[in-house]
């Protein structure tokens, strides 16, 4: 049996760090001895000899060989036997940190491939010779020209994991896979933050991104391990139940306070040396538990003692909740004295009850309590967690197991060791942790992606910013004013002559005044307000029922949009409203304005007539020359008023199509500038209202 030796951190070190005090079962040389492993008898531990890569050439030649080395070669049996022991040590890659001058062959062989990746070029497909002086051991696995053809950082590193399973001995631990349902939960949320990264601020993604970073890291380590962490306040008692569950004294107990100063690991199974990495434990800190019948009963799980959550030192609260966030479960030791604390429920229960599923509550110290006292401190403990909203795994629900025991006499501990055996067993604690994780991260995100609105805009408000639009750009009145010059021109086309001069002539007469100067600046300034007016209403409309950030998105996409919108219907007016040519002219048109030069051709006739007959060229009769001129002037007034009654309706329609054309060009340009980037966002909401429904793991509808 190894002696013991003195903790480096204040344990009483009566075991060795994990996996050094063992290789596969046997004890390692030079550990009976009081030696670190490796340093056996006859062997040189200076810088010069850690590293067999630097060694002269001229070394490797069996002639210029040590003697010393060459008597170790010549060695018996037992000598060998012990040599390969030493080596083994060396090589094995446990928990340990080197010392000073000692680098492992791992980490030489970590150098050599990615110095080889990244100098050499490939090579060809048959590896070189090696030369004479160059030659490696042949009991070597390197392969130097299969090392020379990787050339990529990720192949290096598979080398390097391949050659790390070999010389440690251990079989490969496959890597945490999670099920379906949260894969998919996650893969949402990754698809939710990237589409609100340009809407929310960093801090309220803080968390999401946090929870996906933990959950890429967890899923690269061990599968079959369960890191469990002990936490509990001053003199709970979790260092005596650390252990009493690991069946040897691993973390010092006692009256000083705070005891335990750094978090303590003790694995019950090999491979689990990355888990602990994360946890940033040393391996001066990192046990292996005493060998039993009762130790397999805990194959795969990893313990870790916490420091105080409660302690005087602020370094010992901050390594609490920085384990926390890490381990997949936690066992909270509370005694008789402060199982009703409200830092513990306040700051670590109530914000976890999510968490209950990979929670265990123990009532410790329970020989202190006479009589039925331990029942009713149990039974308040449990209204205060249902107070907390932590559900009890009472009866085969789902939730918190709770426990009550007394680590000093071992009252209940076999208990907590078999429900402990069968949580580590069901290998579903990491998942289970990721899970309440985001269920945790979606509940903090509810209020930014979702209120229980009806959101979107509706056709109704669409048509009334066109209304808006159509009414700050004049629409109807460029209808009227179109319609009113197509019965201009029919007066002009099928008036009389002798009122188109009149009408000329007073156009003429008339001299421009200084009114209605100053009337279209006062129009423009009132078509602006107009537009700014319809674009804050119809974002307002857009923006309401969503999420304060989306609204704010809204609204700011909107203002966009309108930047420049007066000046674009501006030029649509001029464009669409003012008529290209002269009106289009009806069919009756040209038979009305042949009726009106006949009845001027008659009242011309007439008159010459009776001028002729007047100065005596023609002989008297003042009938027939009365009746040509009677009838032209009659039939002249009566065409053109027959004419303005039939110009009426194709005026109307002519003014109506002038109309609804500027109203589409107002609609499509106020449209294309904020209709549509509103729209943009709202359905930028839309998708991930439907991602945060995904994470959520539940079916929320999108109106």
């Amino acid at each position: 049996m190894a002696p013991k030796r003195a903790s480096e951190d204040g344990d009483p070190g009566n075991t060795l760090p994990e996996e050094s005090a063992s290789e596969n079962g046997r004890p390692v040389e030079g550990a009976s001895e009081g030696r670190p492993p490796g340093e056996g008898a006859g062997e040189k531990t200076g810088p010069e000899n850690a590293n067999p890569q630097r060694t002269n050439p001229q070394n490797a030649n069996p002639q210029n060989a040590n003697p010393q080395n060459a008597d170790s070669e010549n060695a018996g049996p037992e000598e060998g036997e012990k040599g390969e022991k030493r080596s083994r040590a060396r090589v094995k890659d446990d928990d340990s940190p080197a010392r000073d001058g000692d680098s492992s062959v791992l980490e030489k062989f970590r150098r050599k491939v990615r110095s080889r990746a990244r100098t050499e070029p490939p090579a060809d497909n048959s590896p070189p010779a090696a030369a004479d002086g160059d030659s490696e051991p042949a009991g070597d696995d390197w392969d130097d020209g299969l090392i020379a053809r990787r050339v990529t950082e990720e192949d290096a590193a598979e080398q390097a994991a391949a050659v790390e399973t070999k010389l440690s001995g251990a079989p490969a631990v496959p890597p945490l896979t999670y099920d379906g349902p949260l894969r998919s939960r996650l893969d949402a949320l990754r698809e939710l933050v990237g589409l609100s990264r340009t809407r929310l601020d960093s801090r309220t993604l803080a968390e999401a991104g946090r929870v996906l970073d933990e959950a890429a890291a967890r899923r690269q380590l061990s599968g079959q391990h369960t890191v469990v962490a002990i936490a509990g306040a001053t003199g709970s008692g979790k260092s005596m139940l650390f252990n009493a569950l690991a069946g040897v004294t691993i973390s010092e107990t006692g009256v000083r306070r705070p005891t335990t100063a750094a978090p303590i690991a003790c694995s019950w199974s090999d491979g689990a040396a990355t888990l602990i990495d994360r946890l940033g434990i040393p391996g001066r800190l990192r046990r292996r538990p005493i060998q039993s019948p009762d130790a397999s009963q805990l194959r795969g799980l990893v313990l870790v003692d916490l420091p105080d959550h409660d302690s005087a030192a602020v370094q010992h609260r901050e390594q609490v909740d920085r384990v926390l966030a890490l381990v997949d479960a936690v066992i909270w030791v509370v005694d008789p004295e402060k199982y009703a604390d409200a830092v513990l429920h306040e700051r670590y229960l109530r914000p976890m009850a999510g968490h209950a599923e990979v929670m265990f509550i123990v009532l410790n110290q329970v020989d202190r309590l006479p009589g039925d006292a331990a029942h009713q401190v149990l039974n308040d403990l449990r209204r205060l967690l249902d107070e907390d909203g932590i559900p009890l795994g009472d009866y085969g629900e789902r939730g918190a197991t709770v426990l009550a025991l007394s680590a000093l006499t071992g009252d209940g501990v076999g208990e907590l060791r078999e429900a402990l055996g069968q949580f580590v067993a069901e290998r579903g604690a990491a998942g289970r942790r990721i899970s309440a994780d985001l269920d945790a991260a979606a509940w903090r995100l509810r209020s930014v992606y979702t209120t229980g609105l009806r959101t979107g805009l509706s056709e109704e408000a669409r048509d009334e910013f066109a209304d808006r639009l159509a009414d700050a750009v004049g629409a109807t009145a460029a209808g009227e004013a179109a319609e009113r010059a197509w019965l201009r021109n029919a007066n002009r086309a099928c008036g009389t002559p002798w009122l188109r001069l009149w009408r000329w002539f007073q156009d003429y007469s008339e001299l421009p005044t200084g009114r209605g100067l100053r009337a279209p600046v006062d129009e423009e300034a009132t078509a602006r307000q107009r537009v700014e007016q319809a674009v804050r209403t119809v974002s307002e409309r857009a923006a309401s029922g969503l999420p304060a950030p989306w609204a704010q998105a809204v609204r700011e996409a909107a203002v966009r949009g309108a930047q420049g919108l007066p000046e674009a219907l501006d030029e649509l007016a001029a464009r669409a409203g003012t008529p290209q040519g002269r009106p289009p002219r009806p069919g009756w048109w040209p038979v009305a304005v042949l009726a009106q030069a006949s009845m001027t051709i008659l009242q011309v006739i007439g008159g010459l007539w009776l001028v002729a007959q007047i100065i005596g060229v023609m002989a008297p009769n003042i009938g027939a020359p009365v009746l040509l001129m009677s009838m032209g002037i009659v039939g002249g007034p009566a065409v053109e008023l027959s004419s303005r009654l039939a110009a009426r309706g194709p005026a109307r329609r002519y003014g109506l199509e002038a109309e609804r054309k500027l109203r589409e060009a107002a609609a499509g340009c106020g449209r294309a500038q904020v209709l549509d980037p509103v729209a943009a966002e709202l359905l930028r909401y839309r998708e991930v209202r439907e991602q945060y429904s995904q994470v959520v793991g539940t079916t929320v509808a999108v109106r």
